[in-house]
């Protein structure tokens, strides 16, 4: 089976620019609040992955069906709609953290919010420092 590589990697692109580059002044705020969030819940500094997405730490992922690639512990993005957080480990992962946590919206390892005022950063920075640890810890993702 051939390997398809993912065309989100890691790039040069400077995290600060690109945040300074966000349109709307709340979701950039939020943005680089997310940035130090992060780097304080990880201990990892952050790189940019593709043309939109922060990524913290990298780990090495291979599905049953032979596909493997490397990805980030943990990131976000600052979308037009919402600020999303990919949470690796899976979000559903963390039922009673996300009773907690305010109003946001769910997939399987994203997490959505509109803005951080929505939301209680401590119960954030909870969901994403276990997220990395268990990533890092089990190198494999939900």
């Amino acid at each position: 089976m051939a390997k398809a590589d993912n065309k989100t990697k890691p790039t040069q692109q400077s995290v600060t620019d690109f945040l300074n580059q966000v349109e709307h002044k709340q979701k950039r705020t939020d943005s680089f609040a997310i940035l130090e969030m992060m780097k304080a819940q990880t201990g990892l500094e952050p790189k940019m992955w593709g043309d939109s997405i922060i990524g913290f730490g990298d780990y090495r992922y291979k599905y049953a069906s032979g596909r493997e690639g490397d990805w980030f512990l943990v990131g976000f993005s600052p979308r037009k709609q919402n600020l999303t957080l990919y949470i690796m480990a899976g979000i559903n992962q963390y039922p009673e953290l996300l009773k907690k946590l305010g109003k946001h919206k769910t997939s399987k390892a994203c997490l959505y919010i509109n803005k951080l005022a929505d939301v209680d950063t401590s119960v954030l920075e909870d969901i994403i420092k276990k997220s990395a640890q268990y990533t890092a810890k089990h190198q494999s993702g939900c």
